[in-house]
C-alpha cells in the first residue's frame, strides 16, 4: 500500500537525518521504528494518510466536477466554500465532542459520514439528478463533521505515544503531508480526466471508507477521554472559543493565517480556470492541473524540511512574514506574466514558501498553548486559521469571471496582509490567555 511504503521511507530518511550532528530529535529514546510498533500508531498514521489523501483529492475534484458538469466558475467557488465553511462554524462543538466521546471514535464517525455523502453524490451524478442546490447541500453536510478528524488526529497522538516521544510522532504525522500534496492533486487530475467525475468521486468515497475501517480497532480500545460527568457541550465549546479569543498569540495567528489562506482559496479556483483557458477543457487540462498542484506539494515538502533544519524557536514570526511576502511575489506577477511556464514556477515557489509559514504557525501555536487546553483549543484555533480558505474560494469564483490577472493580484495582496499582521498582532513574547 502506498501509505505504508511512504511511512517506511519516511522512517529511513528521518533516521538518516537524525544521525547527523545537530539533529533536534535526539533527546528521545524512541526510534521511528519503535514508534511504528506501538499499539495504535500504525492505525492512526494510516487513517491520517488515507483521509488526507481523500480530502486533498476532493479539493481539486469538486472544482473540476462543477466546471465540467455545471459549467460555472462562480458555483465552483461557492461549492468549495460550502465544503469548508460550515465545519469551521461548528468547530467549537467538535472540539468539545472530541473530549466527550474520544478522538478515535469521533474520527471514525467523520470518515463514515464523509464516505456516505460522497456515495450519494456519485449516485446522483450517475442517474442525472445532480443540481446546484443538491451539490451545495451535500458539501455543507460533508463539512459539518470535518473538524472531528482535522483536529482529532492531532489530539489523538498524545494518547497513543509516550510523552517523550511526541516530537518524533508529530514529525511522522507532519511528513505525510508531503506525499499527500503530491499524490492527491495528481491522482485527482488523472482520474477525473480519464475515468470521469463519477468514478473520481467514488474513489474518494472509498478512501474515506478505508480510513474509517483502519481506525476501528483503535476506537474500540480507546475509552472516552474523561470519565467524570462532563459539562454541556455548549459550555465547553464557549470556553474553548473564549480561550482563543483572549490569547493574543492565537488570536493574531488566526487573523494572519486566515489572510494567507484567502490566497490559497483563490488559487484553488484560479489555477484550474487558467489551465482550461490555455489548453481547453478535457483530460489533458485536468491532468495538467493535477500536475501543477503536485509540483506545489513537492516544493512544500522541501520548504518544510528547510524550515525545520533552520529551527524556528523564537523566530516563528520571521518565518511567517518572510514566507507570506515571498509567496505574494510568486503569485503575482510570476504566476501571471509568463503563461503556463510562469504558473508552474509560481506555484512551485508558493508551495516552497508555504513550508516555512506552516512550520512557523504550527510551532508557535504549540509553544504558546497550555497543555490542559490543547484538545478544545486546537479545534477552534485550526478552524479559525483555515477560515480564509472558503472565503478565498468564493471570492476567487467571482474574480475569475471578471479577470484572471485580478484574481491572482488579490491573492497576492492577501499574502502581503498576512505577513504584515503576523508582526502587528502576534506578540514577540509568549502570553497567557485570561482564565
Amino acid at each position: 500500500m502506498v501509505c505504508s511504503v511512504y511511512l517506511r521511507q519516511t522512517v529511513y530518511v528521518l533516521g538518516l537525518a537524525c544521525s547527523k550532528k545537530g539533529c533536534q530529535l535526539t533527546g528521545t529514546p524512541y526510534s521511528y521504528r519503535q514508534l511504528l510498533q506501538m499499539q495504535g500508531m500504525p492505525e492512526l498514521l494510516l487513517t491520517a494518510c488515507l483521509s488526507r489523501l481523500a480530502g486533498r483529492m476532493l479539493v481539486l475534484a469538486i472544482v473540476l466536477y462543477v466546471l465540467e458538469r455545471l459549467h460555472s466558475p462562480v458555483l465552483a467557488g461557492w461549492v468549495s466554500f460550502a465544503s469548508i465553511a460550515p465545519g469551521l462554524v461548528v468547530s467549537p462543538l467538535a472540539g468539545a465532542l472530541l473530549d466527550r466521546i474520544g478522538a478515535a471514535k469521533a474520527i471514525v464517525v467523520d470518515m463514515a459520514a464523509s464516505a456516505m455523502l460522497l456515495f450519494v453524490l456519485t449516485v446522483a451524478g450517475v442517474v442525472g439528478l445532480m443540481a446546484p442546490p443538491l451539490l451545495l447541500l451535500l458539501m455543507m453536510l460533508f463539512s459539518l463533521t470535518s473538524p472531528l478528524s482535522t483536529a482529532g488526529i492531532r489530539t489523538l497522538i498524545p494518547s497513543v505515544v509516550p510523552k517523550d516521544a511526541l516530537d518524533r510522532a508529530n514529525a511522522l504525522d507532519t511528513s505525510s503531508y508531503a506525499l499527500i500534496d503530491v499524490l492527491g492533486p495528481a491522482l485527482a487530475g488523472v482520474l477525473f480526466g480519464f475515468a470521469g467525475p463519477d468514478a473520481t468521486m467514488f474513489v474518494i468515497a472509498l478512501l474515506y471508507v478505508l480510513a474509517s475501517l483502519s481506525l476501528v480497532p483503535l476506537a474500540r480500545r480507546a475509552p472516552a477521554r474523561r470519565s467524570e460527568p462532563p459539562r454541556s457541550l455548549i459550555h465547553e465549546a464557549i470556553a474553548g472559543v473564549a480561550y482563543v479569543v483572549r490569547h493574543r498569540s492565537l488570536r493574531g495567528l488566526a487573523v494572519s493565517y486566515a489572510l494567507y489562506q484567502v490566497s490559497w482559496g483563490i488559487l484553488v479556483v484560479a489555477v484550474p480556470v487558467t489551465v482550461v483557458h490555455a489548453l481547453g477543457a478535457g483530460a489533458v487540462s485536468d491532468s495538467v492541473t493535477g500536475g501543477l498542484w503536485a509540483i506545489a506539494g513537492v516544493a512544500g515538502g522541501l520548504g518544510a524540511l528547510c524550515a525545520g533544519h533552520l529551527r524556528t524557536t523564537h523566530r516563528e514570526r520571521q518565518f511567517i512574514a518572510i514566507g507570506t511576502l515571498a509567496s505574494a511575489v510568486a503569485i503575482y506577477p510570476i504566476s501571471v506574466v509568463l503563461g503556463l511556464a510562469g504558473l508552474t514556477l509560481g506555484l512551485a515557489l508558493v508551495g516552497f514558501f508555504a513550508g516555512p509559514v506552516d512550520v512557523g504557525v504550527l510551532s508557535l501555536r504549540q509553544r504558546r498553548t497550555e497543555a490542559s487546553w490543547f484538545g478544545r483549543v486546537l479545534a477552534v484555533s485550526m478552524s479559525l486559521n483555515m477560515s480564509g480558505l472558503p472565503l478565498g474560494s468564493a471570492l476567487g469564483g467571482v474574480l475569475v469571471t471578471q479577470s484572471l490577472p485580478a484574481a491572482f493580484a488579490v491573492a497576492a495582496i492577501a499574502s502581503v496582509l498576512s505577513g504584515l499582521t503576523a508582526y502587528a498582532l502576534v506578540p514577540a513574547r509568549p502570553d497567557k490567555a485570561a482564565q
